[in-house]
């Protein structure tokens, strides 16, 4: 992620555009944006101060409301599908997507592993083993 400009040099911008040069040129003396010399002189008008706005954060997840009733319909009926789950929030009035929900669950340690129960069955006769084969056409 990018930082953000110093306050020194966002200060010696909008001093330079204060005291009668323009935007552009203010700007290509201290080697920045167009844009940002205009901002930081809006931000230094509109707030008196050209310090940075915050950088990033951090979100609430959208589903937190909902976790108990998540994970009990879970405990309940294991082998729901992300999009069968989204459709019951739905049915609930809740609205979130795909990606909402599979980072709500993977931040809660719920996976979606296929067991090894549910693998194909074994090889069919065609695909059989090669002793197995020799095995049936020498008994007959």
């Amino acid at each position: 992620m990018s930082r953000a400009y110093s306050i020194d040099l966002r200060e010696r911008v909008v001093a330079a555009m204060a005291s009668g040069r323009t935007a552009r040129s203010a700007a290509a003396q201290f080697g920045v944006s167009v844009a940002s010399a205009v901002r930081w002189s809006q931000r230094q008008r509109r707030t008196g101060g050209v310090a940075p706005g915050k950088l990033g954060g951090h979100r609430k997840p959208v589903l937190l409301p909902e976790r108990e009733w998540l994970l009990a319909r879970l405990a309940v009926e294991p082998d729901l599908t992300l999009r069968a789950l989204l459709a019951e929030l739905g049915e609930r009035g809740v609205k979130a997507s795909y990606g909402a929900l599979w980072l709500f669950l993977d931040r809660e340690g719920v996976t979606f592993k296929k067991k090894p129960v549910r693998h194909r069955a074994g090889p069919t006769e065609d695909r059989a083993a090669p002793g197995a084969v020799e095995e049936i056409s020498g008994s007959a």
